[in-house]
């Protein structure tokens, strides 16, 4: 990835060959049209574990025009201000799932393994099929046999070919869900890195003159300024002339649109991003208590900084492929609760799958689904708050909040809580819940409050704690078409058999080893053989 703000990235990201070359008709001797000079698309992904209360997460309606009525009793209340810039693609299955009779995926651990197939799908190395043995080491590696979608797009799209993941918290984060290549962990950067690659300020060595001057909120024309007067030295037509004035200012325009002066201190501190708050927040970010709901300011918590951090990422156009992962297993005592998130996830005060119901349990699990909601809300907001050209950055984005699995206790992968924001510049239908599985409205929220709902320490669970899932035979449409979209609508390629491959001129139509989570029991070494077996896009997630 660049460390510097190079004018050559500037000039790529706005279109810049339009004004590297010739473009004039009188000056070239034959007319060339110039090109729309268009924001560029951006992907933003927040990733949490654990899953949710699903029954309060969902909208009554599954499938239909979205208000912010729909959203009120919902843990999603807080994007109501958004709602006709949300899509909620309602119905999908992330693959690989752990069961403990090795219905539906590999047996290896079951939280690195759903992690490290989560974006890959694809299975496990090495693969075990003993999911209740912890004592058997190649249970835990959990490795991936392939790159995640985070590095297949930015093999096209970004600078080295590298993602900009940014991880909540100083340590690497487990389980790993970015994989470079196969069994490839690809760790990112952590609050202090990804805020030093975006101004400059603790890099090492100076920066090129016009970096600096990009950082200083100068705008393209000036730094271009000379190769466009060479250009009027050109004895050309009147017509010619006021066309490169008109294109003077349509990129001077367009060019402060982007945001360059916010990759300066000053335009940083403007969405509370400073070096003071960073260092505040880099205390707090990988200790054992709660980093996540400690204020360094009275509207700014560590995770705001790192979503900020990333919406700056996409307005300064430094990297189109946007990663934010929080940590997996935190102690919310800011939130009054005392219990880790993974035990907490299974309703109770260790993270094993037998036991009691921890009392009030839900009732925290609830505060946590809360909380979250609320960074992807803040995350939202900021995107929506930026000027882009005659609209906003969100609406040039794919801003998507992704969580490892639905139910915690039940550890299902079917019934996935996704929710978008964004159309990625009018590539997805907003303002909608779509039920890509078969459209209807009515699509379970799944069973999330069938154990511990009222708190008592005696309820046992063990045995039956997929029951707090969504029947298996339902909302199973696979999530590989959802990355298909994705990498659809931000340019990504394909070659004649529809997997993405630079260079290619297709569509991408097909992604991962499988779509079929069965396809993954022992390791994709079964009877059937793994493939896709419904290649293409979602359609009807499609403006």
């Amino acid at each position: 990835m660049t460390k510097h703000v190079t004018r050559r990235m500037f000039l790529r990201g706005l279109g810049g060959a339009c004004v590297a070359a010739p473009f004039l008709s009188s000056v070239a001797g034959r007319a060339v049209q110039a090109q729309t000079l268009k924001p560029p698309k951006r992907l933003i992904v927040m990733f949490t574990d654990y899953g949710c209360v699903t029954t309060r997460f969902f909208p009554t309606k599954s499938h239909g025009p979205l208000s912010a009525t729909d959203l009120q009793a919902t843990t999603l209340k807080h994007l109501a201000p958004f709602a006709e810039k949300l899509l909620l693609p309602r119905g999908i299955r992330a693959m690989n799932e752990w069961t403990g009779t090795l219905a539906r995926g590999q047996g290896n651990e079951m939280h690195s393994m759903m992690a490290s197939s989560f974006f890959t799908c694809q299975p496990v190395f090495p693969n075990t099929d003993e999911p209740w043995s912890p004592n058997i080491p190649s249970r835990f590696p959990a490795k991936p046999i392939g790159p995640s979608l985070d590095h297949v797009m930015a093999k096209q799209l970004s600078p080295n070919g590298t993602p900009f993941f940014v991880r909540v918290g100083n340590p690497p984060i487990a389980p790993g869900i970015s994989w470079s290549a196969a069994e490839t962990s690809h760790n990112g950067l952590n609050l202090k890195q990804a805020f030093g690659m975006l101004t400059g300020l603790m890099q090492d060595g100076p920066l090129s003159p016009d970096s600096y001057q990009a950082m200083r909120g100068k705008s393209i024309i000036d730094l271009v300024r000379n190769d466009l007067n060479t250009l009027q030295r050109f004895d050309m037509s009147r017509s010619d002339r006021n066309k490169l004035e008109a294109w003077k200012q349509l990129l001077d325009e367009t060019g402060r649109g982007v945001g360059l002066g916010a990759c300066s201190p000053s335009g940083a501190a403007k969405l509370g991003v400073t070096e003071t708050s960073i260092d505040a927040a880099s205390r707090f970010a990988g200790g054992g208590t709660d980093p996540l709901t400690t204020k360094i300011t009275e509207s700014l918590d560590a995770a705001d900084i790192h979503s900020n951090i990333a919406a700056l990422a996409a307005l300064c156009n430094l990297n189109p492929v946007i990663f934010v992962k929080f940590p997996a297993s935190v102690i919310f005592s800011g939130l009054g609760i005392s219990v880790d998130s993974h035990s907490l996830s299974h309703r109770s005060q260790d993270a094993g799958l037998i036991g009691h119901c921890l009392p009030g349990a839900l009732e925290m699990l609830l505060k946590v689904d809360d909380y979250y909601a609320r960074k992807f809300a803040h995350l939202v907001s900021v995107l929506n708050g930026i000027e882009e050209g005659d609209a906003k950055l969100l609406d040039h984005t794919a801003a998507v909040w992704f969580q490892g699995q639905s139910d915690g206790l039940a550890h299902n992968l079917n019934n996935l809580p996704i929710v978008q924001a964004g159309s990625a510049g009018g590539y997805f239908k907003t303002g909608w819940s779509v039920n890509v599985e078969d459209g209807s409205a009515n699509l379970t929220s799944g069973n999330s409050e069938f154990f511990c709902a009222d708190g008592a320490a005696t309820d046992q669970f063990d045995g039956v704690e997929q029951a707090t899932g969504t029947d298996p035979t339902l909302a199973n449409a696979p999530i590989n078409k959802y990355y298909c979209n994705l990498m659809n609508a931000l340019g990504v390629k394909a070659g004649a058999d529809g997997f993405p491959l630079p260079g290619g001129t297709a569509e991408v139509s097909r992604f991962g080893m499988s779509d079929l989570t069965e396809d993954f029991i022992h390791g994709g070494n079964n009877p059937n053989p793994p493939i896709i077996h419904d290649p293409g896009e979602f359609t009807a997630l499609k403006a």
